[in-house]
């Protein structure tokens, strides 16, 4: 992914308005962000941890999505299978729910996935970032491959938002 400043990520929003995308909070460390081993970008608002983001390199320009991510229960610790990079976590995984774009989204439609808590699909398909404890499904697809799955995932979750 190429680096990305606070101007282009607030530009790129197309689930909320210019208001909202004005507002967030975007990461003060951008500039010390591993690009390079980036699919996306996501995180979540420090201000209100129920709000993420992602912003991801689409269609020959950046888009980027407001999400919102219930909490989980005090102590839950359920498994479960991130449907981006296909990581399974023991309480690591959030249904993540997007607005939809235009019309369809001012009418409250929304589309969920479930992601890695942390936003952090890019660094586990890299092997960068451990998933903690516990079995894993068992893969033959190269690192290449599990990277190439992750942008196909992102750019199909980003096409029924906009849909």
């Amino acid at each position: 992914m190429n680096p990305m400043t606070e101007r282009d990520i607030r530009a790129a929003f197309v689930n909320c308005t210019k208001g909202e995308a004005k507002r967030l909070s975007v990461p003060r460390d951008l500039a010390d962000r591993p690009w390079e081993d980036l699919d996306y970008l996501g995180w979540r608002d420090p201000r209100a941890p129920e709000r993420a983001y992602l912003v991801a390199e689409l269609d020959g320009g950046p888009r980027a999505l407001a999400l919102r991510c219930p909490s989980p229960a005090a102590g839950e610790k359920r498994r479960g299978m991130c449907s981006l990079c296909v990581t399974t976590h023991s309480g690591g995984v959030s249904l993540m729910v997007a607005p939809k774009a235009g019309k369809a989204g001012k009418q409250g439609d929304s589309v969920g996935i479930h992601m890695c808590s942390d936003l952090a699909c890019s660094l586990y398909v890299r092997g960068m970032r451990d998933p903690g404890p516990g079995p894993r499904v068992p893969e033959t697809l190269s690192p290449e491959e599990k990277i190439q799955r992750t942008v196909a995932n992102l750019s199909a979750f980003f096409a029924k938002v906009r849909s």
